[in-house]
C-alpha cells in the first residue's frame, strides 16, 4: 500500500476553504484512478499550541506507480488545478509506503 497525504495550511478563510472543499475539491479528488481508500477531516488539531495544518487528506494506493499514475491522469491534473481556487494557506504534499504495526 501507498499513501499519497495532502496538509492544508489554515487557509484565509476558514469556512469559505471548507465549503469549497466538501463541495467543490473533494468530489474532485474522490474520482482519482486507482484509490484503494480514502480519508479526510477539516478539524486537524494540535496536541499542544495552534497546528501548522488545519486539514488533511489520504489517498491510498497499490504502488507508488499507481499513485504517480493517478496524479497524471485527466482527473488528477483536474484535482491539482482547482488547489489555487480555495488553498489560500498553500499545503504540502507527501506520500510514502503505509505500514501496519
Amino acid at each position: 500500500m501507498h499513501t499519497l497525504m495532502v496538509l492544508y495550511r489554515p487557509p484565509a478563510d476558514r469556512e469559505a476553504f471548507n465549503r469549497y472543499y466538501e463541495q467543490v475539491h473533494l468530489p474532485l479528488a474522490q474520482k482519482l484512478p486507482g484509490v484503494r481508500a480514502a480519508r479526510y477531516s477539516l478539524a486537524v488539531a494540535a496536541a499542544e499550541g495552534e497546528p501548522a495544518f488545519t486539514a488533511v487528506f489520504e489517498a491510498d494506493f497499490d504502488s507508488p506507480e499507481d499513485m504517480a499514475a493517478a496524479l497524471a491522469s485527466p482527473e488528477g491534473a483536474a484535482a491539482q488545478a482547482d488547489i489555487p481556487n480555495f488553498a489560500t494557506g498553500g499545503l504540502e504534499i507527501l506520500h510514502f509506503p503505509a505500514r501496519t504495526s
